[in-house]
This record gives C-alpha cells, sequence and structure tokens, in this order.
C-alpha cells in the first residue's frame, strides 16, 4: 500500500496539497466502440423498419460505413452489444428528466399579439414577393415562425421565397414542416412537387403531386406538373443523346430521317461544299486552296434549309417529335405563386 503524500510545509505551517476536482475524463477507446456499435445498429434499424425514401436510405448507408470506418467496428461485432438498444437508453434517460425540463420542451401556445403580429410580418413578406424581393420574403416569414412556429403557412410561404432563391433544398425542408403541422395542405404538397422537380427528384415529386391532386382534385397546374414529373420520370439519356435527353439514338433509327439525310449528303452541291470545307484543299467559290468563303456557309445553311423544308413536306410528324424532344419543358408554378 502506498504511502499517502507529504503535505507541503512553508515554515512551520503545514499546507494542504491542492488537487484538481475530478472532471469527467472521455470514455476509453473500448466504451467508444460500444457506443458506436449502438448507434451503428439503431441506423441499420432504421434502414430496415424505417420507411424511408430512396435518398434517405443511400444517406443512411453512407453514415454506417462512415462510422464502421472510423471506429473500425461493423454488426459482425456482437461482442460489442449493450444490454439495452439506443432506443431504450434514451427512453430510459428522457424518463427520468425533471418535470419541469420536460414542459418546458413543449411548444408554447402564442399569445394573441404575437398571433397578430406574426400574421402582420406574414403579409409584409407576401408585398415582399410581389416586388420579388425573395430575401427580405424570406426574412419576414422566419420572424413570422418565430412568433407562432405552429402556422403552416408561413413554412410554406417560405419555401416559395427559397425556391424563387434557388434554396430548393430549403423548400423541402419548409414543405416537410408544413406538411408535419398540417397533412392536409395541398400547397405544401404541390410546392414540395416544384422543389423535389428543380433538384432532379422526379420520382419524389411524381408522389407529392398526386397527394397534392387527391387534396385538390380540380387544380390543373398540379395536374400538369404531375404529368410533367411523370414524363420526365420516365425519360433516360440516351448515351448517344444530347442536352436535356435528346434521343439522337432513335432518330438515327427513324427510316423518314435517314431517307431525307441520304439525299441531302447525295446532293453533289452539298458534298463539293462540306468537301471544300472540311480540307480547305478545294472551295467551289473561292481561290485553291483556302479558307470556306462565306458564300460556301451561305450556301450550306441555304441548303440545310432546303432540307428542313423537305422533311416539314414528307414527314411533319417526324419535326414534331423533334420540337417536342428540342422543347424546354418544366414544372410551372402559376397559381403556386400566390401566397396566402
Amino acid at each position: 500500500m502506498r504511502s499517502a503524500a507529504p503535505a507541503l510545509t512553508e515554515g512551520s505551517v503545514a499546507v494542504p496539497v491542492r488537487r484538481s476536482p475530478n472532471r469527467s475524463q472521455p470514455p476509453r477507446m473500448a466504451d467508444q466502440k460500444r457506443l458506436a456499435y449502438s448507434i451503428i445498429q439503431f441506423l441499420h434499424d432504421q434502414l430496415q423498419n424505417g420507411g424511408l425514401s430512396p435518398d434517405a436510405q443511400e444517406s443512411l448507408e453512407v453514415a454506417i460505413q462512415c462510422l464502421e470506418t472510423a471506429f473500425g467496428v461493423s454488426l459482425e461485432d456482437q461482442g460489442l452489444a449493450v444490454s439495452r438498444t439506443l432506443p431504450e437508453i434514451f427512453e430510459a434517460a428522457a424518463g427520468k428528466e425533471p418535470e419541469h425540463i420536460r414542459a418546458n420542451s413543449e411548444p408554447v401556445t402564442p399569445s394573441e399579439d404575437d398571433i397578430a403580429e406574426a400574421e402582420r410580418l406574414k403579409t409584409e413578406g407576401n408585398e415582399q414577393m410581389k416586388a420579388e424581393n425573395f430575401e427580405a420574403a424570406v426574412s419576414f416569414y422566419g420572424k413570422a415562425i418565430e412568433l407562432n412556429p405552429s402556422n403552416a403557412v408561413y413554412f410554406c410561404n417560405r419555401a416559395a421565397a427559397y425556391s424563387k432563391l434557388g434554396n430548393y433544398a430549403g423548400a423541402v425542408r419548409d414543405c416537410e414542416r408544413a406538411i408535419g403541422i398540417d397533412p392536409n395542405y395541398s400547397k405544401a404538397y404541390g410546392r414540395m412537387g416544384l422543389a423535389l422537380s428543380s433538384l432532379n427528384k422526379h420520382t419524389e415529386a411524381v408522389v407529392y403531386y398526386k397527394k397534392a391532386l387527391e387534396l385538390d382534385p380540380d387544380n390543373d397546374t398540379y395536374k400538369s406538373n404531375l404529368k410533367i414529373a411523370e414524363q420526365k420520370m420516365k425519360e433516360t439519356p440516351s448515351p448517344t443523346g444530347g442536352p436535356g435527353g435528346f434521343d439522337l439514338a432513335g432518330l438515327l433509327n427513324n427510316p423518314g430521317f435517314m431517307s431525307m439525310a441520304s439525299n441531302l449528303m447525295n446532293n453533289p452541291q452539298v458534298q463539293q461544299l462540306m468537301s471544300g470545307m472540311i480540307s480547305g484543299g478545294h472551295n467551289p467559290m473561292g481561290a485553291a486552296g483556302t479558307s470556306p468563303s462565306t458564300n460556301d456557309l451561305a450556301s450550306l445553311i441555304q441548303a440545310g434549309q432546303q432540307f428542313a423544308q423537305q422533311m416539314q413536306q414528307q414527314n411533319p410528324e417526324l419535326i414534331e417529335q423533334l420540337r417536342s424532344q428540342i422543347r424546354s419543358r418544366t414544372p410551372s408554378a402559376s397559381n403556386e405563386d400566390q401566397q396566402e
């Protein structure tokens, strides 16, 4: 047994040794691994039973992989398991909280003055939206939310302002809050669909547009946006396609188009023009060995125009198909711009 450390002395007066207070030390590595294992187990259970969206599932899978790599553990390390799951530990800890702490965490009902002021701020936010001052609108809606966070309209209106600023992730979050407050709020589902479409999450957008239509069956904007989202969901860019999923491969397999293209390329004038422009060694309308002149380009453009006219006359259906592929198609905000 070790002897007690002697006290220091100053002259004849004994001075007791001052010890630093007993501060909590970080958990040992073994405990850290057990904690990491419990978290991984919880996240894995959420993947199996949480009813999450595909994007949320992918995020959880990444989180699990990161934890496994950082702490060197996996679900196979069952020796790290504790007697209770993480939700059970949390439930037990929450039950032991003092009553006043739990009471303070419950939402506070706003006063009549707060409700009135929140409505005034919301109205000011609507005015800023009309003036296209979207950042100011976000600020006013945010202040209204601080005073009355149980009003779904404030979150939905701020979502619209976020979308105008290109902050679609923020719009999604606010729509989720609005739907959580009022599950029958059709406009929140419609704006969620718009935000998801802007994030190219067309499959999820379809789900929200359908719910919006279920709540508001006569809304033409929801019908139109649902149709566009369903079309976008089906479209898959061709390996030889251009921007926007232009189906070049399908076009090249179209007999009518290929027949007319063949006739164009067999035109002696076009062949002569193309040969001169590519090689620079023969220029039918300029000096030999020089670059193509403006006349060459004009002649080629004229030949292209003749080709387009021929296509229009012989196969108008093909022309309409091309126009449909090239035409930009984006969901419409329409009546979604109207703030409440």
